[in-house]
């Protein structure tokens, strides 16, 4: 199947149309409803003059002090008592010389003490780098260390052991004694706010950097599609070194909404994450399409019928195949909660396309349709030779705008690979991201996802180099030759 796709995404590279989309792309833009409209925008606005992320969620806090921030296993912090926790840690790194642009390592299991010390380093003025607890202790100690990061921020309950080693270690517990006052930073909307490492076809994860712009005009440029507001709940269910959470956690804390922290084994149980959902109020579920999956099985098979109060489902991380959904729309319907679908990539802040799903799609037999660009960014289809496919025919995509992110940490060569700068016709000289997924653009104006050009896979929503394994499988003195492929034996049930 892959030789195949590949065959026909080199063919149609002669005719040279052009197969753009986007705000400033020969393509369509949307409406607030999301329906494509037929005219074209007349660029691609910037948000750079925009508040950080941080001085959003302060602006909040002095909205709704009282309200709750964030709620883990009972316990739960109001606006104001986040936001003072988390200035306290902010002044401990401060004297620890933390500022604009500097990497702070953060290895926090899922808890309050989580975002308190995430928001902690971003007020500081520094960038978050994730070490999930989760992860392989030799692949923390290989990101702490590509990322020469000489400050940990982690909290009491992580295991000391599995925690990597750091010149300087700040538990968000013990900072207690600092001023509990807003922190002058410095940084401003170009600066780094997170780096999240993605797999690496040679056995080396890389570092994506990500600006407080990056995640702003995110939210800025979706804000048509979707009105979040104060009375929303929302959970933090992936890992925040999974750039998902990027979307859970500040969709939540920028709105003035509420963030449920998921516990770890609650992620791990749909029927426990169908409680849960029902207990708290959950009005914006944010899910990978495999773990969609196994909570309608949860939701379908719940011996009494839970009240939900979800507004909206939005899908990312892997290709949806839309049959799947038709029991949830057969016992839910298509209006309450919308389904949308979001086609994404870290190098490019997380969302680049919108699709709402409805049953109309199921029965016109769509494939994984990813809808149309995020209005400050324009996709490109191109061949091999990175000229515009026509439409219809397949080409890998290419992204352009405000999401794109600064590049890879110390991996120049890759960044000028990955993001390189193309002259395309009616356009000029643009940057662009290189994705290395195919899609082609349908009679609609819409995109259609198709799959990878190379050996990369996604399993429940992770980026995965299945060289990084083999490389690692092959270090082992018995092995002569290895390869690794994923696998489905049972649907929804990718290894």
């Amino acid at each position: 199947m892959q030789q195949s796709l590949e065959n026909v995404w080199r063919q149609g590279a002669e005719s040279g149309k052009i197969s753009s989309f986007g705000a400033g792309a020969s393509g369509l833009s949307t409406n607030q409803s999301g329906s494509a409209t037929g005219s074209v925008s007349g660029g691609l606005p910037r948000f750079a003059d925009a508040p950080c992320l941080h001085e959003r969620f302060e602006a909040q806090a002095l909205r709704t002090p009282d309200a709750t921030a964030v709620v883990f296993e009972g316990e739960r912090l109001t606006y104001s008592e986040l936001d003072r926790r988390a200035n306290q840690v902010a002044h401990r790194l401060r004297k620890l010389g933390v500022g604009p642009d500097g990497l702070v390592a953060l290895c926090a299991d899922r808890s309050l003490e989580l975002v308190v010390g995430l928001l902690g380093i971003l007020k500081a003025g520094g960038a978050y780098v994730p070490l999930d607890p989760a992860y392989p202790k030799d692949r923390l100690d290989f990101m702490l260390a590509d990322s020469r990061a000489q400050i940990l921020v982690t909290h009491r309950g992580v295991n000391a052991a599995q925690r990597p080693k750091c010149k300087d270690v700040v538990l968000v517990e013990e900072v207690g004694a600092e001023p509990d006052t807003r922190v002058s930073s410095q940084v401003q909307a170009q600066h780094l706010a997170y780096v999240i490492y993605t797999s690496g076809s040679t056995g080396r994860p890389k570092g994506v950097l990500v600006t407080h712009g990056n995640v702003v005009r995110l939210f800025e440029a979706t804000a048509g599609w979707f009105d979040f507001r104060s009375t929303d709940v929302w959970t933090l269910f992936h890992s925040y070194a999974f750039d998902f959470s990027v979307w859970e956690l500040w969709g939540a804390l920028l709105y003035g909404g509420k963030l449920v922290v998921v516990p770890y084994w609650v992620s791990r149980s749909p029927d426990s994450f169908h409680e849960l959902l029902c207990t708290e109020g959950v009005t914006v579920l944010n899910q990978t399409p495999s773990a969609f999956r196994q909570l309608v099985r949860a939701v379908l098979a719940a011996p009494t019928a839970l009240p939900l109060a979800l507004r909206y489902v939005v899908f990312g991380g892997e290709a949806l195949e839309l049959q799947g959904l038709r029991p949830w729309f057969e016992r839910m319907g298509d209006e309450r909660p919308r389904l949308i679908n979001m086609y994404g990539i870290t190098e490019t802040t997380v969302h680049v396309t919108y699709r709402p799903i409805g049953w109309s799609d199921l029965q016109a037999g769509l494939g994984s349709v990813i809808g149309v660009p995020i209005p400050d960014l324009g996709v490109h289809l191109l061949d091999p030779e990175q000229k515009p496919v026509p439409d219809g025919e397949v080409g890998e995509i290419y992204v352009e705008g405000a999401g794109l992110a600064r590049g890879y940490l110390n991996r120049d060569d890759l960044t000028l690979q990955r993001f390189p700068e193309l002259t395309l016709p009616g356009h000029g000289s643009v940057r662009l991201y290189r994705a290395g997924d195919l899609a082609k653009r349908l009679a609609s104006g819409e995109l259609e996802y198709l799959g990878r050009i190379d050996h990369q896979v996604k399993i429940r929503g992770f980026r995965i180099e299945l060289g990084e394994i083999e490389s690692v499988i092959a270090e082992h003195a018995a092995v002569r030759e290895v390869i690794v492929i994923a696998r489905e034996d049972v649907p929804g049930d990718k290894r």
